[in-house]
């Protein structure tokens, strides 16, 4: 079986780039980091010299996984600012690996029509929530995580910085984020806790939703 195959031509190369347990580390630090990581501070995450991170750094660019670009750490231009440096973040292409293939966005987008066609919003909305509402985590952040939605704290918020229906909301986002946020506030219901809202308040490269606490204590 080729990787074409998989659906991506890259799928089984991006399997076998995170194999090695340093590259894992090293992308796992830079995917969760919300700027451009430099290739010292990489290094220092992954407790490992700063040329064996530069080089499992380009290999996660080969895969697709990473990208990479150029710029002046210190924030400084001019003369005596010194060079660019290379840095490293999570590449946006959406990677999917299903043996033997699947193709569950494309019955996604047909549902997506069937619900604009049928008018029928208001039903997909109550039904995102019960799905929502069955959540057995205890806690909102695991019930974040383990739907891939990587939370992080924001000040008094959380934010999510992966969108999990990414891919559809690129192609349906007004029906897609209503959607996400009535499952989230779904997971909210399951966990009856009153203190945290749900509610749209999207960021380039990330989750249209955000938490907030509530203050009325």
């Amino acid at each position: 079986m080729s990787s074409d195959d998989l659906g991506h031509p890259d799928a089984l190369d991006v399997l076998g780039a995170l194999r090695d347990p340093v590259r894992r580390a090293l992308y796992d630090y830079v995917a969760g980091q919300g700027h451009e990581v430099g290739r010292d501070e990489a290094a220092r995450a992954a407790g490992v010299g700063r040329t064996l991170a530069a080089f499992h750094l380009d290999k996660l660019v080969e895969a697709g996984l990473l990208e990479s670009d150029f710029r002046r750490l210190s924030g400084r231009t001019g003369p005596g600012s010194g060079r660019p440096a290379k840095v490293y973040h999570r590449s946006p292409v959406e990677h999917q690996v299903s043996l033997p293939p699947r193709d569950y966005r494309t019955l996604a987008l047909v549902l997506a029509e069937a619900v604009d066609a049928l008018g029928g919003e208001e039903a997909a909305e109550a039904a995102a929530r019960r799905v929502g509402e069955r959540a057995k985590a205890s806690e909102l952040r695991e019930a974040l995580e383990e739907r891939g939605y990587e939370p992080y704290d924001d000040g008094d918020a959380i934010r999510l910085r992966n969108c999990p229906f990414h891919m559809l909301a690129d192609e349906r986002p007004l029906l897609v984020c209503s959607l996400n946020l009535a499952l989230c506030e779904g997971l909210l219901s399951a966990l009856g806790d009153g203190r945290v809202t749900a509610r749209l308040d999207p960021r380039p490269g990330e989750c249209c939703v955000a938490f907030s606490k509530n203050n009325d204590d």
